[in-house]
């Protein structure tokens, strides 16, 4: 007795043609899942690029271009990393750069979430900033390197000079440096067991309720 032969197509609405169906259909959805998670990633950080530098190398036969990317990132609410990345090509660079400063954030405290709770002077080779509190509406009020720092960083008032050297590497560690050793009345107080309107001058008189708003926003 002869037997026609089986056919392997999935039948229309059959289990073969659903399950492929869901199967690829899972597959695209997971898929665009991974990029939202990305995206949000990307957009919680900024970075901006400090600086590209082409590098030359002579090997036998020519030179060898390639090229150096400085990166700052920061998430605009008191974190912020620095990274330099070498590469080939520009983006490859930058990209590296990128990756360095997210695994190296240090957080800032801040005053009212604008500007630095007390003076600081940071040093790194040779360079040297001074770093300076600012009343509201001061605004950023620094070189490039600096401000650069201070725009991914979320700091609004801010007075910042450099007395050192202008290389660009330097001002950002000094200014990494500076910003490494900033401190908050808060933290003041609990490492010396204290409360924090112990450590804020006497106020004039009348003053002792703007002095009490003060020490509850640090």
């Amino acid at each position: 007795m002869a037997y026609a032969p089986r056919s392997n197509a999935p039948r229309p609405g059959g289990e073969g043609g659903g399950d492929a169906d869901r199967r690829r259909g899972r597959g695209r959805r997971d898929d665009n899942r991974d990029n939202r998670g990305g995206d949000r990633d990307n957009d919680e950080f900024k970075d901006k690029l400090v600086t590209i530098n082409r590098v030359a190398k002579v090997v036998k036969g020519g030179r060898r271009f390639s090229f150096a990317a400085l990166v700052v990132v920061g998430d605009e609410k008191g974190r912020v990393g620095w990274g330099a990345g070498k590469a080939r090509e520009v983006p490859e660079a930058i990209r590296k750069a990128t990756e360095r400063a997210k695994r190296g954030l240090i957080r800032v405290p801040m005053r009212e979430g604008r500007t630095l709770h007390h003076d600081v002077i940071g040093e790194f080779g040779a360079g040297r900033v001074i770093l300076r509190a600012a009343p509201a509406g001061t605004g950023i009020i620094a070189g490039g390197p600096m401000r650069a720092v201070f725009e991914v960083l979320g700091m609004g008032d801010v007075v910042a000079k450099c007395t050192g050297t202008t290389n660009p590497h330097n001002m950002v560690k000094a200014t990494f440096a500076g910003l490494a050793r900033c401190t908050s009345p808060r933290a003041v107080a609990a490492r010396r067991g204290k409360k924090v309107a112990d450590l804020l001058p006497n106020p004039p008189r009348g003053g002792a309720v703007e002095t009490t708003a003060e020490a509850a926003n640090v």
